[in-house]
């Protein structure tokens, strides 16, 4: 049989009114496309997480955490049920699963577990009767019969999973805005919507600032070749549509340009330039779990050497105290920590195919006065760390370099 697996987030289904818009929307589907099934996944009520979290730290100062994903799985049990409930009201059969009832099995990671299996037996009996399965997304169940939850950007994940297993179609996902644009909107007035975007593009993307998906649901589709569709569930017109670089017609040399502000810089100056010094840093921040992003080598001199790194603001204290605590065995001078930088990227398969993009990414940053202090390239993306005041700047500069020039491409579905 057919079958669509369509995913709504929290905003979606922040009150009962958007709930029963969302029946609705599942209802329209169904009557237009009469050979056609529906798995829906979604996500607990706008804010719902956030709210029982601090429930949580206002008991005990550090949850245990299989009672904090005992507790945070609540908030999708609340939500399928009541959409479970509007789609009945309305007359399409339905019933809601939680994730011991759908099978979804996960390892013993409490708080950020990850999916090792779907059982698909009970959903294609539901779909078999001709019911909707609305599943509670975020969560699943470990061997133990203990729940887990999935961490960031979970119900995305539970969506593409369920996607992968039962070979659907595509995977749905419904949020907030109008697809994926070329740049933020928000900064840039000229950002286009994307009709198709191949999944390294939307990978590079998701991880360099772009907030529509989070990577590791954009990994998982591309891992199991899960055609993605990104749309608002507030104006279903338009939408984005993720696929295999191969279904491309045409491969933009920049698709899209993203920044982030969430990262910090910590530079280690004047210690040995050698590789057991390099192997040394990255030990001790390795064992302490701190992510390492972009690394730069400057100022040598004889054998001294300054090194810069990127890690996520959150752990850029920790991370400077580290550094702190092994300068003697270091032999190094003294490091520091600057939270006022901006990553932007340009990203596209294009680029893949295309020379001078470097060249014409600088000269558009030279023709501001943006000084780039750190770089970082793939075969389809290009970073830049620069000083934090002049990210909208960069960007703007680099979309009307890049994307403004290039002609819309429209392509039919």
């Amino acid at each position: 049989m057919a079958i669509t697996v369509k995913k709504f987030g929290g905003t979606s289904v922040g009150d009962i009114s958007r709930i029963r818009n969302v029946a609705q929307l599942i209802k329209n589907h169904l009557e237009s496309q009469a050979d056609s099934k529906v798995v829906v996944v979604v996500s607990a009520m706008s804010g719902e997480t956030n709210k029982l979290t601090a429930l949580a730290k206002s008991c005990v100062n550090s949850p245990n955490p299989r009672e904090m994903d005992v507790l945070l799985s609540s908030g999708e049990q609340v939500t399928i049920a009541l959409l479970a409930m509007a789609l009945i009201d309305i007359g399409v059969p339905a019933r809601s699963l939680l994730a011991q009832q759908a099978k979804i099995s996960t390892d013993r990671k409490h708080t950020n577990a990850q999916i090792v299996d779907i059982d698909t037996t009970k959903v294609e009996q539901i779909l078999a009767a001709n019911e909707v399965p609305v599943v509670a997304g975020f969560q699943g169940i470990n061997d133990e019969g203990d729940l887990t939850t999935l961490g960031r950007g979970g119900s995305d994940i539970t969506a593409v999973a369920l996607a992968a297993a039962l070979k659907a179609e595509a995977c749905y996902i419904y949020t907030d805005v109008k697809g994926v644009y070329s740049c933020d909107p928000r900064i840039c007035k000229s950002a286009r919507p994307l009709r198709f975007v191949c999944h390294e593009e939307m990978l590079e993307m998701a991880s360099l600032g772009a907030k529509v998906l989070h990577t590791r649901s954009v990994y998982f589709a591309m891992r199991y070749n899960v055609p993605l569709v990104v749309l608002s569930t507030f104006e279903p017109d338009q939408e984005t549509w993720i696929v295999k670089e191969e279904e491309l017609m045409e491969k933009p040399v920049v698709t899209g340009v993203t920044y982030r502000l969430d990262e910090a810089k910590i530079t280690v100056y004047r210690m040995p330039a050698s590789i057991s010094s390099l192997n040394h840093v990255f030990q001790v921040l390795s064992r302490e779990n701190i992510f390492v992003d972009m690394i730069t080598q400057t100022g040598f001199v004889g054998d001294r050497t300054n090194i810069s790194f990127t890690v996520p603001d959150e752990d850029s204290s920790r991370a400077l105290a580290l550094m702190e605590s092994v300068l003697e065995e270091l032999d190094a001078e003294s490091s520091s920590l600057d939270r006022d930088i901006a990553k932007v990227s340009v990203v596209g398969i294009g680029m893949r195919y295309n020379t001078g993009v470097a060249a014409d990414m600088f000269k558009a940053l030279a023709s501001e006065n943006i000084d780039v202090q750190m770089i970082s390239t793939s075969e389809i993306k290009i970073s830049v760390v620069i000083p934090r005041k002049y990210c909208e700047i960069a960007v703007r500069t680099l979309h009307e370099a890049f994307i403004d020039v290039s002609p819309e491409i429209s392509i039919e579905s």
